[in-house]
Order: structure tokens, then sequence, then C-alpha cells
């Protein structure tokens, strides 16, 4: 699974070795190598690789059994998947999708249930603001069918999602997740502007409200539904690494606070005070914005490449605990939907061989995806270790973006 194809730009040169890795899972499958010797680092590392001849391996501070032929369970979802007939066998390309395959269906599982939950919901709201008359639980109601709507796009972001890289979308279709979480930002911006236009038209346009006592229920109802969805929601989305899930539980909490300000305005209503609807919703309305501005981040951090810093540390640790590794100057990641990608720069001993020098960042990609669980891609840019009278990328320094700060 490897590719050492010249990056354009970059000087070509015999320790220049470009690989690219996709992996989810701990299977390994080395398919007919050519003699890959042994470079054995003070510890025990079994391997057994099928169609495979004297593979050589560094092995790094861990005793660790490994049959590449081996089975292993695929979580809750491992029955199902173990049905596949591409299940079986599978490379480190395979274990890929299999894993995008399992995460993807729990979402759209995720999105299926919530849908119901909130479509029965809103219907039995829906059938009581029409005898009440209550604006308040007609505007929630309006809400509800709105957050159930939001699944619609993330949907198809969940079932595209797992789709393979091709000629046009070189890098996949992972980034679909994070534009419908964008979507998702904007309802909630708009059920918040909604919420606060019917609570000011309610200052200023009082109404009767009747059968108080069913609008209560359909509040609580209502509440119920969303928080229940909310809860479900982000807890899947957390799972599988979705902010766009978790973005749409908070959708469905924003809504839920809608159905406790129609709740508060009914028992106004009973006790005689009728502007108590219209106050209560502004002040959700506010905290209906507070989760815009939250949730909005996260999907900004999404959509410009952020990622914490203590990832970007954690992988730096883990290429720089590889016997050979002499120095990590560049490394860069960056999530793509479920998925975390990363470019990185080492530098080796001038004086290895290309295969030796090749070895070494197997080890490193290896040891990167055992850091990172939700770690998919790796590129690795081997150079010689330069000097104060060598630099290896002198003929395309003027080229190159400065390096990551230190400080970042």
């Amino acid at each position: 699974m490897e590719d050492a194809d010249h990056v354009p730009g970059q000087a070509p040169g015999p320790m220049f070795d470009q690989h690219k890795h996709r992996h989810m899972s701990d299977t390994h499958e080395h398919e007919k190598h050519e003699a890959h010797e042994h470079h054995d680092y003070d510890h025990a590392h079994a391997h057994e690789h099928e169609k495979h001849e004297a593979h050589r391996h560094h092995d790094y501070d861990h005793a660790h059994a490994h049959e590449h032929d081996h089975e292993h369970g695929h979580g809750r979802w491992g029955w199902l998947l173990e049905a596949l007939p591409f299940v079986h066998g599978h490379s480190h390309a395979e274990a890929s999708v299999d894993a995008a395959l399992e995460s993807s269906d729990r979402g759209i599982w995720a999105l299926k249930i919530s849908l119901l939950g909130l479509g029965v919901t809103a219907l039995f709201q829906l059938v009581i603001a029409m005898l009440s008359g209550s604006v308040g639980l007609l505007a929630d109601t309006i809400h509800n069918f709105s957050d159930a709507l939001t699944a619609v796009p993330l949907w198809i972001a969940f079932a595209f999602s797992w789709r393979a890289a091709n000629r046009r979308y070189t890098y996949g279709y992972g980034r679909l997740e994070d534009l419908a979480g964008v979507v998702i930002v904007l309802m909630i911006f708009l059920s918040a502007l909604l919420a606060g236009y019917e609570s000011i038209t309610k200052f200023l346009h009082p109404e009767p409200l009747h059968y108080a006592w069913w609008v209560m229920l359909a509040a609580i109802v209502g509440f119920a539904g969303n928080e229940g969805v909310a809860i479900f929601r982000i807890r899947v989305g957390k799972e599988i690494g979705s902010a766009a899930l978790v973005a749409d539980g908070k959708h469905a909490q924003a809504d839920g606070l809608t159905s406790l300000a129609v709740l508060i305005g009914a028992v106004g209503s009973l006790l005689g005070f009728p502007l108590v609807d219209p106050a209560i919703g502004l002040l959700i309305t506010l905290a209906i914005l507070f989760i815009v501005k939250d949730t909005a981040l996260v999907m900004w951090h999404r959509l410009m490449d952020a990622v914490d810093p203590q990832v970007v540390d954690s992988l730096e640790r883990a290429a720089r605990a590889i016997p050979g590794v002499l120095d990590v100057p560049e490394l860069r990641a960056r999530w793509l939907g479920r998925a975390l990608e990363a470019d990185m720069r080492i530098e080796v001993d001038e004086n290895l061989s290309i295969r030796q020098s090749h070895d070494i960042a197997e080890e490193v990609r290896h040891a990167l995806f055992h850091t990172q669980p939700r770690l998919a891609t790796v590129q690795i840019h081997v150079d010689p270790h330069g000097t104060a009278e060598y630099d290896p990328h002198s003929l395309t320094r003027h080229h190159m973006r400065p390096p990551r700060s230190q400080a970042d």
C-alpha cells in the first residue's frame, strides 16, 4: 500500500521516499513483497506475513505479536461486517473502507432513529397547536420539523463520505460532513431568529391561550423528544468522530429550549401573566445564540484544518521515538470529516540506502497509526539529515512555505 511518486516542487534525490497509506484498523497485510529484512530494536515483535518473503521490520518499544491474516472484531457492528465478503483477509486500504462504512452506518442509523423521534414529536405538537391556537407551540413545532430536516444533508454526507478518492476529488468526500455541519449551524441560527421574532410579536400582540394544559403537555413532550434526540446524536457523533452529527445534536438541544419557553408561557397564562411567555422566549433566544457561537466555532476549526496541538505533539513524539529518525522538521495534520490526515517530513542518516530509509519511514507510519486511532492517511517525506554545509532542499528552498512554528 505504498506510493513513491515524486511530489512537484521538491528536488528528487536518492534519499527521497514519499509514503501514502490509508489505515483505520490494526490489521496489516503485506502483499507479495520482496526480500524485506528485519531490524529489531531491543524487544520482541513476532510477525507472520502471508504471501511475504523475509520481511524486514523495525520493532519499537513494545511486545506485539501480530498475525497479519488473523481475525479480529469490529465493535458492536462486527456481526454485520463479518457477513460482508470484503471483510475477510483485508489489507490496510480495505480496513479503512470497513471502518468508514461502519462509522457511516452508525451515523445513518442515528439519523434514522432521531428523525423518527422528532417526526412523532412534531406531529403530536402540530395537532395540539391547531386545537389550542398557541403561536408559541406552533413555532416550536416548526422548529422540530426543521430539526428533523437537518438530518437530510447530514444523511447525504454520511452516505457519500466513505467513497474512495478519484481523479477529481483526490482527497475523497470526507469534507461533505463538515459542509453539512455548516448547514446545521445556519439552521440553529434561523431557529434563534424565529424564536426571537415570535417572542417580540407576543410582546406587542398578546393572544389568549386555549387548552393550556394540553399545550403544557405538548411542550413537555417536545422538550423530552428534543433532549433525547440531542443526547443520542451527540453521543454517537462523539463515538464516530463526527463534528457535524454533534452539531446536529446541539441543534436539537436548542429546539428543546424553545419547548421550555412554550411550557413556561402556558403556565404564565394560567396564572394571569401572559407576558411571561415572550420574556422567557427572549432569554431562550439568547441561549440558542450561545449554542450557535460554540457550534460555529467547532465547524470553523474543521473548515480551517485546525487540529488540537496535543494531537500534533503525540504524532511528533511517536515519530522521534523510532530508531533512525534524527529529526522531524515538519508535520501537518487536519480533519476530513471523521478521518485525520497527516503529512510529515523526517530526516535520517545520509549514508543509509533507499531501502533502509524506506523501512524507517514505514516504522514511523506504523507507530503513527497506533498513536492516533482515527488517523486514516499519512504521507512521509524522507530527507538526508542536513548539516551546515549541506541543505537537502537548497534547490527548492525559495518555493517552500515556512516551517510550522514550534510555539503554535
